[in-house]
């Protein structure tokens, strides 16, 4: 097919999600030019609703670089959250430990902001595009693809970043990567439900029947979640059968109710961990879940997106401004550095909260060990609020 129309960039960004958008954005005001280019249409991704709790960092760097007031007006602040075991909720008050807090805002929100402040600095934004191939990956990269027409385009770069999520088509460009995995044998079982907030802040659950998180999105819409199997069909599952397992899991002698309404939506969420490394091959860069992710557990995809595409933003500076050819180089270990640390807590907290199929009596009580060690401990809930707020970038 011959080639409709040819554009010369600095940067190609494959993948027009918040990743993408974000280090757009922060290149856009370093003075460097870039292309977005995503598959999914505009309107796919501001309907498809996904959770989001940012940590501190997260939200400075949405507000200090102009792309976002409305995470401070529209989103709400949460300075802890709660551990329930046992029947009983014990809060760790990050405030009193770390001086921080974590907002709840959803990750579609993210996108909306972030698109909204692309588009007003008249950012080059190609939504709903076919078949993207990336070549020339170690000199000279391309991007080619369909438009919704049928026509074929090229982008030429002189960089490329992967921000293209978890079925990225980076990703296999980058030769002798080493890919780390861990498979977890349970999935979350989610749901929005029409209902007022049951608590401020969240609330996690370990019980016998398994983990179950209780989130909030509006004053009238609650997002909540449950451990199941990988396996589970959430069209056999009544509303009256989720209240029951929601119920169940949350039930206590400290008085303790769900506020229960009408499902709107439920899925079946599974998950890993995975890591590729390096997350460098020539002039090409990922970021985000093209490179990494985590267990939904410690809140932790958005953030490390944001920060890959901090650190990214960065090096390309570097490199494209001020002639750095060494400053690509750094990239891989700083950016890991960030992403093992929210792995393993990503993994704790996992392992922590969930129920794992055949665990004997020992293994339940040293759950319950651990918890009770974690609440009645300065250093370990110390160690969990610096976690979830997220550690200084570096």
């Amino acid at each position: 097919m011959s080639v409709h129309s040819s554009t010369r960039t600095q940067v190609a960004i494959v993948g027009g999600g918040p990743a993408g958008l974000m280090l757009s954005h922060l290149l856009h005001i370093a003075g460097i030019e870039s292309v977005v280019v995503d598959n999914r249409t505009v309107e796919q991704i501001e309907t498809t609703h996904r959770a989001g709790i940012l940590e501190r960092d997260s939200v400075r760097l949405l507000v200090d670089s102009g792309a976002s007031d409305r995470v401070l007006t529209d989103g709400h602040e949460h300075g802890g959250i709660s551990l329930r075991f046992g029947g009983v909720s014990h809060r760790i008050d990050f405030q009193k430990l770390t001086g921080a807090s974590v907002w709840l805002y959803p990750q579609t929100e993210v996108f909306v902001d972030l698109h909204r402040a692309r588009t007003r600095d008249g950012g080059d934004l190609r939504y709903g595009i076919l078949d993207t191939e990336v070549t020339g990956v170690l000199d000279s990269p391309v991007v080619t693809y369909t438009d919704a027409a049928g026509a074929r385009h090229e982008i030429a770069a002189d960089l490329v970043v992967g921000a293209d999520g978890s079925r990225s088509v980076c990703r296999d460009l980058v030769e002798n990567a080493r890919q780390y995995y861990r498979e977890y044998p349970f999935a979350w079982f989610g749901v929005m439900v029409q209902a007022p907030p049951s608590a401020p802040e969240l609330i996690y659950t370990r019980a016998a029947q398994g983990f179950a998180l209780i989130s909030q999105r509006t004053d009238t819409l609650q997002r909540m979640y449950f451990q199941c199997d990988p396996n589970e069909d959430p069209a056999q599952w009544s509303d009256d059968r989720i209240w029951d397992q929601l119920h169940s899991r949350l039930a206590g002698s400290d008085g303790f109710r769900l506020q229960d309404g009408p499902v709107l939506e439920r899925t079946v969420l599974p998950f890993r961990s995975f890591v590729q490394s390096p997350m460098r091959h020539g002039r090409l860069l990922l970021a985000g879940d093209a490179a990494h992710t985590v267990p939904p557990t410690g809140a932790k995809g958005l953030n490390l997106a944001l920060a890959d595409v901090r650190v990214l933003a960065e090096v390309i500076e570097r490199a494209i401004d001020k002639g750095d050819g060494d400053a690509l180089d750094s990239y891989t270990e700083r950016a890991l550095s960030r992403v093992w640390k929210a792995q393993h807590f990503s993994y704790w907290m996992t392992t922590m909260l969930h129920r794992v199929s055949g665990a004997t009596d020992f293994d339940e009580q040293r759950q319950l060990g651990e918890l009770q060690t974690l609440i009645s401990s300065n250093a370990g809930s110390t160690y969990l609020a610096e976690g979830y707020t997220g550690w200084p970038h570096h």
